[in-house]
Order: C-alpha cells, then sequence, then structure tokens
C-alpha cells in the first residue's frame, strides 16, 4: 500500500493539516514541526497525489493548449516555449489538436473543465463567440497565442502580421525586383490571411506597384497542397522575377516545384518564406524568410496566463513581439 498522507501525520505526531500546510504553504509551520514531516515524508517515500492537492490549493498546476492542426512545423517551437514556460512555473501541459473542428475544441474544452485546469492557450484560430460564450461559462482563464480578438478583451501575444510581410515585400522590392508575386491564405482567414495580404499590397502601392497586387494566388490556409499553389501561380504569372510566400511550407513547395522544371532559384526566380521553420534553413538553397519568435511567443502565452491565473497585473493585454527579415540564399538582386 502506498503511504498516505495520514500515515505522514501519525509518524509524525502532528496533524493531518500541518502535514497540508507543509506541503503547501510551508513558512507557516514551525521549524520543529516542519522538519518532522520533511522526515517522515522521506522516510516514507510519500508523494502527494495530485488531485488531493488541487482541492486544497484550488489549482491543479495543469494547462490546457489548443492547436488547430499539430501537423503544421509552425507548432513545434511554439509548443517548446510553451513547455519550458509550464516546467518553469510549475505547471503540467495538455495539448490538444482541434483540425479547427467546433465539436473536437468544445469537447476539449469540457475535459479540461472536468479535469480543472488552471487555464487555456487558444492557439492561431478566431476567437469565434460562441467559442468565447463557452470559454466564459466553463470560468477558464485564457491567453491567444499566435493570434488575437479586438472584439473580446483577451491577453495574446502575436507578431504585427501586416507589418511582416510589408518588411518581406519591401525586401524584394529593395532587391530591385517589380515584377512580384504572392502566395497566400484566403482573406477570410483573419490571422494570417488577410493581414500578411494587407501588408503585401501596402508595400506595392507605396513603391508604385500595384499592378502586382493581380500576381496572387490564393490557398486555403489549412489543407493546401503546396506543389498545387506552386503550380497555380506560375500558369497565372509566368513572367514574375520573385515570390512571397505566407509560409515557408509554401515557399519549399514552390522551390521544389521550381526545380523540377528546370526553373533555378533566385537565378530565375527570387522566393522569400514566412515563419523561419527549421527546414528553411535546410533548403537548397537556403530559404529567405520572415522570422516568427516561435519559442517566444509559447513561453510568454505561459507567462501572461501564469499571471491571470495567480491575480497579476500584465500592463501589456494584446502584446505583440518583434518579426526578423533573415536574408538567405533563395533571394538576389536584379
Amino acid at each position: 500500500m502506498k503511504p498516505t498522507i495520514r500515515d505522514v501525520a501519525k509518524l509524525a505526531n502532528v496533524s493531518i493539516s500541518t502535514v497540508s500546510r507543509v506541503m503547501n504553504a510551508p513558512e507557516t509551520v514551525v521549524e520543529s514541526k516542519k522538519n518532522r514531516v520533511l522526515n517522515a515524508i522521506e522516510e516514507l517515500q510519500y508523494k502527494p497525489n495530485a488531485l488531493a492537492r488541487g482541492l486544497i490549493s484550488k489549482k491543479t498546476h495543469t494547462i490546457g493548449a489548443v492547436i488547430p492542426d499539430i501537423r503544421n512545423p509552425y507548432y513545434a517551437e511554439v509548443i517548446r516555449g510553451m513547455e519550458d514556460a509550464s516546467k518553469r512555473n510549475g505547471y503540467s501541459l495538455i495539448i490538444c489538436n482541434t483540425d479547427r473542428s467546433h465539436n473536437r475544441l468544445f469537447s476539449y474544452l469540457n475535459n479540461f473543465y472536468e479535469k480543472q485546469v488552471d487555464g487555456l492557450l487558444y492557439t492561431s484560430d478566431s476567437m469565434y463567440p460562441d467559442y468565447y460564450s463557452e470559454v466564459k461559462r466553463l470560468r477558464l482563464p485564457v491567453v491567444l497565442v499566435s493570434t488575437h480578438s479586438m472584439e473580446f478583451e483577451l491577453p495574446s501575444v502575436k507578431i504585427n502580421d501586416e507589418q511582416a510581410a510589408y518588411d518581406a515585400a519591401k525586401t524584394l522590392i529593395d532587391l530591385g525586383h517589380r515584377r512580384i508575386a504572392f502566395i497566400g491564405f484566403e482573406l477570410t482567414d483573419s490571422i494570417a490571411g488577410q493581414t500578411r495580404y494587407q501588408g503585401f499590397v501596402r508595400a506595392l502601392r507605396e513603391h508604385g506597384l500595384e499592378s502586382c497586387k493581380d500576381n496572387v494566388v490564393f490557398v486555403d490556409g489549412w489543407s493546401y497542397d503546396p506543389i498545387l499553389a506552386a503550380e497555380s501561380l506560375v500558369a497565372k504569372c509566368p513572367n514574375v522575377s520573385a515570390v512571397f510566400t505566407a509560409s515557408d511550407e509554401l515557399a519549399i513547395g514552390l522551390m521544389c516545384y521550381l526545380s523540377e522544371r528546370g526553373i533555378r532559384v533566385p537565378d530565375d526566380l527570387s522566393v522569400i518564406g514566412f515563419d523561419n521553420i527549421r527546414m528553411s534553413s535546410m533548403t537548397i538553397p537556403r530559404l529567405t524568410t520572415v522570422a516568427q519568435p516561435m519559442y517566444q511567443i509559447g513561453y510568454r502565452a505561459v507567462e501572461k496566463l501564469h499571471a491571470q491565473i495567480n491575480g497579476l497585473n500584465d500592463p501589456v493585454l494584446r502584446e505583440q513581439l518583434p518579426h526578423e527579415i533573415i536574408v538567405r540564399a533563395s533571394t538576389r538582386r536584379i
């Protein structure tokens, strides 16, 4: 039989409540009693039940994260940041893949409620009114990760996607390109679709290249085939000298398609991606891209959630982290 808190109390000759205070608020226990309890715990090899401790502290030290598509390599670094910050702040992290399914999301939210998680990390999707109502009904503290909401007062961590896309397009313009195309996500995607397209168009407008704004292929952001997107773009815009894509996956798919057809990158066509996933530095040629601080986004999201759970002040509601243009070999000056 595993030793219980009652066994520890008996061996240390203290009450059960004293043992509980030693585990949860040791500064409230006199030194002599605390030492007896600690010695008893060590002698019995007692490991407190997490659920029982949660009932006492009203916290389970567990947080849940919902991810729309765990296959997307973007989330690897985000989750790594979440995990490291969770460990540092004393939480266990539960990760669930929603596939952007309404039913799966609601099922996970109820599972989190039943498991009494302390808070929720909501990643890369719009916070729709029915989602918000459910989160509020379940009284789950929440932080938005790689997304934000202007409709609801929810803390969030992301980059400025519009500005990042502007900087990517301007990078190509500064290299002398005047025939530029864009592969982006559907404009109904308010997170990465509309904002990145707007940044692309703003750069064109400010540099007198508005004729290029029709050099665009849109893809369904969550079920697209990068090769098919590349094929569509080349068929539509055969004479462009540079392409900006709204993700590194799209850029890598484009470079594969071009290589198979003898179109050289960057000699014939410059390519710039978005995200800076690990594979972007392993392509041939290595990919120029917009670097999101993915690890830091995940880490800061947990820190903001920890502050919310503990009633601490977080001065920035909608936090934007800096992006960076990483210039590699897939772009050239003309």
